[in-house]
């Protein structure tokens, strides 16, 4: 089977070439001239690989990478709880799925197109653990980057009822090892955690969000490409837990102090509007923000029963992830324990 794959230099962009690789598919990346591919294959080295330069707001570019290939899986994305310029959530998010579509319909050879979104596009699930059948109010956002996957999200099930082959994964947050983007947020705060700059919990340790190993995310997509019905919704999420239960897991696996003190939500915030501030006077993007801090007011827990069931996904636990990840950050040298 030949594939594409947009968004091919991210995190799970670049796991999903090397598994496909793995599993004897032919493999073409669509990346930018300027995108950063030290954590792709080489063409040279591998004869089933190639890239394809191009960028996913630009229809014609998307012509000659998808030409001759069967399945596309589409992860480009901008993955980030703030931007100074949030139209570019929605140039990228989802005008980039809809060059992507248009596209696909006027290439022959197109058999199914995965669409990878997020797991909130249905919404934060306070109190309940949540699966595919719950709707986003629609009512309040708490990010750009939601409220632009919930517009993708609508557009992608309008080219269903046009009759193109759509599959819609919904991964969590994802971690693992590999490249250190800003949406590999759990070895980020491993890092920061281990070397004493984050010294206390944040929040109040029920704020649960869905976190997934890139590889269960990736072994995910890959099932879906042979057992995703078309048309269907899918979430690749993982255990339910708070930063403050990842925090505590790290400190068994890594022998740290466990924080002594929590900072309150709104302390958090104070510090994200500074952040910004800083941000548009260095061009720097911000560790915190208050749209970040508006996420940790919410519980975004989901259930993986019908993947599990439908696509056989099997996520690890947290535990094991964590260990995982731990381990690739010490052997790399990121950190030290």
């Amino acid at each position: 089977m030949k594939v594409v794959v947009t968004g091919a230099s991210g995190f799970l962009g670049g796991k999903l070439c090397e598994a496909l690789l793995e599993q004897g598919h032919a493999v073409r990346a669509l990346v930018r001239r300027s995108s950063d591919l030290s954590a792709l294959p080489s063409p040279t080295t591998a004869s089933a690989f190639e890239l394809a330069y191009g960028d996913v707001t630009d229809h014609r570019s998307l012509l000659d990478a998808f030409s001759g290939c069967h399945v596309i899986f589409h992860t480009a994305a901008i993955v980030e709880p703030w931007l100074p310029d949030p139209s570019k959530f929605f140039s990228v998010n989802v005008g980039g799925l809809k060059n992507v579509l248009q596209a696909a319909k006027e290439t022959d050879t197109i058999q199914k197109i995965i669409f990878t979104s997020s797991m909130v596009v249905f919404g934060p699930t306070d109190g309940n653990i949540a699966d595919e059948m719950q709707v986003h109010q629609e009512k309040y956002f708490c990010t750009e980057y939601e409220r632009s996957k919930v517009a993708a999200d609508k557009i992608a099930f309008q080219a269903v009822a046009e009759g193109l082959p759509v599959v819609v994964l919904y991964p969590g947050v994802i971690y693992g090892p590999g490249k250190l983007t800003k949406g590999n947020y759990l070895a980020r705060l491993l890092i920061e955690r281990v070397s004493g700059r984050v010294p206390a919990y944040i929040g109040y340790g029920n704020e649960r969000l869905s976190l997934v190993h890139v590889d269960d995310v990736v072994q995910g997509h890959i099932a879906a490409m042979d057992k995703g019905r078309v048309g269907e919704r899918y979430l690749l999420t993982g255990e339910n837990a708070s930063f403050n239960h990842i925090l505590d897991i790290a400190t068994i696996i890594t022998g740290t102090k466990r924080p002594k003190f929590s900072i309150p939500l709104c302390v958090l915030e104070a510090i994200g509007w500074l952040c910004v501030l800083f941000c548009k006077l260095t061009g720097h993007l911000p560790l915190v923000s208050p749209a970040s801090v508006r996420v940790l007011r919410h519980q975004w827990a989901y259930s993986c029963e019908k993947a599990r069931l439908e696509l056989g996904y099997n996520p690890r636990s947290l535990k094991e992830g964590i260990e995982e990840t731990s381990l690739w950050l010490k052997s790399s040298g990121l950190i030290n324990y």
